[in-house]
Parts: C-alpha cells; sequence; structure tokens
C-alpha cells in the first residue's frame, strides 16, 4: 500500500499535507539541476523527517500507539521511526503523568538530544498535572516546570486526531523556517 494512500480508515480525516517541494527542478540531460533557498530545503527535510522519542507514562500512552498503529499511521506525516533513545530523536511526546521522582530523567533525556529538538506535551497531566495534582503532593504539574514544551494538546486522553494534529502543527512551525529559539518565543500552540 502506497503511503500517499487514503482508503485505510481515518486517512480521509487527516489526508496527507500539501507539502510542495521548496524549489524547482530544472530537467537536464544528466539529471536535473535544483533552485531553491537552502535554508527551505534544509526546514522542508527537517519538517518531514521527525523521529519521536515516546515518553509514555499512564493513560495517553495508550492513544499514541494507536496514533502510530494502522488507523491512523502517523508515518504518513514523516513520524516513521519511533526511537527508544534520546541520541537519535528529534522530537519527545510526553504522554502521561510525570512525578516528582520522574522529572530529572525526563531532563535527562530531553538534555541527550541533539539540536534542534522539539517537545510535545500530551493530555491534561503532561500539561497541568491533570486530575492527579491536587490530591497528591507527587505530581509535577505540568512538563513546561522541568523542560521547555513547543505543542500542547488538551484532553483526558486526547484522541489519536489530536495527537496527529500537533505533529502536523510541529511539522509547520518547522517548515516556516522559525529556529527552535523563535518557536520558544512563540507562544505555544494549543491542539
Amino acid at each position: 500500500m502506497d503511503v500517499g494512500d487514503h482508503t485505510r480508515p481515518g486517512a480521509e480525516q487527516f489526508p496527507r499535507p500539501a507539502d510542495p517541494f521548496p524549489g524547482e527542478v530544472h530537467p537536464t540531460a544528466g539529471g536535473g539541476i535544483v533552485i531553491s533557498k537552502l535554508d527551505e530545503i534544509i526546514n522542508w527535510a527537517r519538517s518531514n523527517s521527525l523521529w519521536p522519542l515516546v515518553f509514555g507514562t499512564s493513560c495517553c500512552a495508550i492513544e499514541m500507539m494507536s496514533t502510530a498503529a494502522a488507523k491512523y499511521d502517523w508515518s504518513r506525516f514523516g513520524f516513521e521511526v519511533a526511537r527508544a533513545t534520546p541520541r537519535q530523536a528529534d522530537v519527545i511526546v510526553i504522554a502521561g503523568t510525570i512525578v516528582n521522582k520522574m522529572a530529572p530523567v525526563l531532563k535527562r533525556l530531553y538534555d541527550q538530544m541533539a539540536d534542534p529538538k522539539y517537545v510535545i506535551a500530551m493530555g491534561a497531566c503532561a500539561t497541568s498535572g491533570g486530575p492527579f495534582f491536587y490530591n497528591t503532593y507527587s505530581v509535577v504539574k505540568g512538563a513546561d516546570h522541568v523542560i521547555p514544551v513547543d505543542v500542547y494538546i488538551a484532553g483526558c486522553p486526547p484522541r489519536p486526531e489530536a495527537l496527529l494534529h500537533a505533529l502536523i502543527t510541529l511539522q509547520e512551525k518547522i517548515r516556516s523556517g522559525a529556529t527552535r529559539e523563535q518557536i520558544k518565543v512563540e507562544k505555544p500552540s494549543r491542539s
């Protein structure tokens, strides 16, 4: 089945975004010549090949797993290679509750990621501590108290479509040419 095939269930909701190559290819006898700005090509390539580091600690992780499964298939959008090591990942998806004991581990994983690196906070627990924040002393009130967050996803737990929307939003931010510092200065997107 082709990567761009939209006959699968769920595909009609999220067709592959129109993402033309940022330049012109002029055919020649021996191949072709690409005319474009180097920055545009780098941002286009970077936005279409994000490798996520999955950091699932509770029920949001189940929704994240279903987003990677056949029905929603986040590989159609350039998130094919989910990594278990931070040294090969571009974006960390925090799916679930973060407790005080886990916060230094999350910070260490974030620090081990190569630049540029991006963060998505998925669900009420990762964005604000969720329903557990008020009944226990050990829950961190949001991932942004530990590491900077680029895109927030609301919900408890959020649906797979919300995660796909957040991933596409992050791609658009990267494709627009915004640097990591500019994305941090922007008001973070809420999906």
